[in-house]
């Protein structure tokens, strides 16, 4: 996966940076694996605004990937990488040996051709799913399960990876990418090797209308507001806020700890992340 930039024939053109596209192998995605992807714009079921600076943006479909990989000893064969306008992984096609297509997150590394495989029998080799009890202590893995059967919630994202630290009792203990060690059933699932298309960090966005197209609006800074609009807003000229910088709802923005000091999966943290 590469990274290529344009000829600036216009200022903003100077400063894009785009992909090569040179590991994708089809255009369109698998028409079984894909549904509408309705845009709510940041509103929920009641039509209240609960993340702002949401809206607008291209149109895109959802495709339906496989985060549970609970087809245990059918072998299957990778026909395709594909670009997904979801997240900064790419994903590839499997053609199972039953028949069935399914969609998963791509590693890096993998090819068209080559045979995944997932259950306590497979090989540990990239690409393939078991759970954390099969996997030796050391190994590189991402796609990560929390709780048994729940599919992957961790280490999803494009470069990213994890590794087994060691086990001790019903427990894993990870190293997450943030620094987190963290505790995790042996029964959860984990996929070896770490997440494909790892120069999506070195991207440059160039300008702001990139970001209207993935469906991000302004942010407006709470310091040119009116004092009735944010708790930094008012004043004449730029001044000094006056105050410790907050949120729009009066919470401390800096240094504030927002954890439940008595979160249930606080136990399940070895030690926090890294500052």
């Amino acid at each position: 996966m590469g990274i290529k930039s344009y000829r600036p024939i216009t200022p903003s053109r100077r400063f894009i940076e785009g992909y090569t596209f040179e590991e994708i192998t089809v255009r369109k995605p698998e028409k079984s694996l894909i549904e509408i992807l309705h845009k709510p714009a940041g509103r929920n079921h009641h039509g209240h605004v609960t993340q702002r600076h949401r809206g607008g943006g291209h149109k895109r479909f959802y495709r339906i990937i496989d985060f549970k990989r609970f087809k245990d000893g059918i072998p299957g064969k990778v026909a395709t990488i594909e670009y997904d306008p979801n997240r900064t992984a790419r994903i590839a096609l499997i053609h199972y040996r039953d028949g069935e297509k399914r969609y998963i997150i791509a590693p890096d590394g993998i090819s068209v051709g080559m045979m995944i495989e997932n259950g306590s029998k497979a090989d540990i080799t990239v690409g393939n799913c078991l759970a954390l009890r099969d996997i030796p202590t050391g190994s590189t893995i991402h796609h990560i399960e929390m709780k048994p059967g729940k599919g992957a919630q961790m280490v999803r994202s494009a470069g990213t990876k994890a590794q087994l630290a060691g086990k001790e009792g019903p427990y894993a203990q990870i190293n997450l990418p943030s620094g987190e060690m963290r505790l995790i059933p042996l029964d959860c699932r984990a996929v070896i090797g770490l997440v494909g298309n790892g120069d999506h960090m070195n991207l440059s966005i160039g300008k702001a209308g990139r970001n209207r197209w993935k469906g991000w609006r302004p942010y407006v800074r709470g310091a040119v507001m009116n004092p009735c609009d944010h708790p930094h807003g008012g004043g004449e000229g730029k001044n000094s806020r006056g105050r410790p910088p907050v949120s729009l709802w009066g919470q401390p923005a800096k240094g504030y700890k927002t954890r439940k000091k008595k979160n249930p999966s606080s136990k399940f943290i070895i030690s926090r992340r890294k500052r």
